[in-house]
């Protein structure tokens, strides 16, 4: 009987894509626009697979599902922090390809193909309610938390599907989205968006 192997990872996480807020494809409804354009992006505050640490990384993901994300034939690219060491390259490949398990094996069972995994300088800011990723010569994007009623940033927590079912997540709305990579070519804003802590294992 096979096992997989032991790895963590924790950190903090944010996506935004071209849905309208609060994103329809969590709770398993079709897009806003019928398809759904989406970037990723993780800073790994700390982390493992077996020996190898994985702690100070980013890693960041763009997805492009043709319809309702549950029917899958999502396209995909990898990009992780061009600091990696070939060791922490292999494990982060094997951990966000999903090959080891956890929830992120079940994200990857969407995608249909995966069009590339590439180092790239990747930057992860965050302050209290905004978050930033930049991808160089890639991507960048911003989003803002969304104040709820009685104060705070609003979250849902616990939808159909979701990147982090760990924690809640905040509700947040693009100040900003740009993507150029292969055959994408994505720019706009004041779209959906959530951020929060994660966790991930097997």
């Amino acid at each position: 009987m096979s096992t997989q192997p032991d790895w963590y990872l924790a950190g903090e996480y944010f996506e935004t894509c071209n849905c309208h807020t609060v994103c329809p494809c969590i709770w398993l409804e079709p897009p806003s626009e019928g398809n759904c354009k989406l970037l990723v992006g993780w800073h790994i505050a700390k982390g493992y697979l077996e020996k190898t640490s994985l702690a100070d990384l980013n890693v960041a993901l763009a997805c492009y599902a043709p319809g309702n994300m549950i029917d899958g034939n999502w396209e995909a690219v990898l990009y992780l922090d061009q600091r990696v060491t070939p060791e922490q390259w292999l494990a982060l490949e094997k951990i966000f390809s999903g090959q080891v398990g956890g929830h992120l094996a079940l994200l990857m069972g969407f995608v249909d193909k995966v069009l590339g995994i590439h180092l790239a300088k990747i930057d992860y800011e965050l302050e209290e309610r905004s978050r930033r990723l930049n991808v160089e010569g890639v991507a960048c994007a911003e989003v803002r938390g969304i104040e709820g009623i009685r104060g705070g940033v609003s979250i849902v927590d616990n939808p159909p599907l979701c990147v982090v079912p760990s924690h809640p997540s905040s509700v947040a709305r693009s100040q900003k989205l740009s993507y150029h990579d292969r055959h994408f070519q994505w720019e706009f804003s004041d779209r959906n968006g959530f951020y929060s802590p994660f966790v991930y294992h097997p």
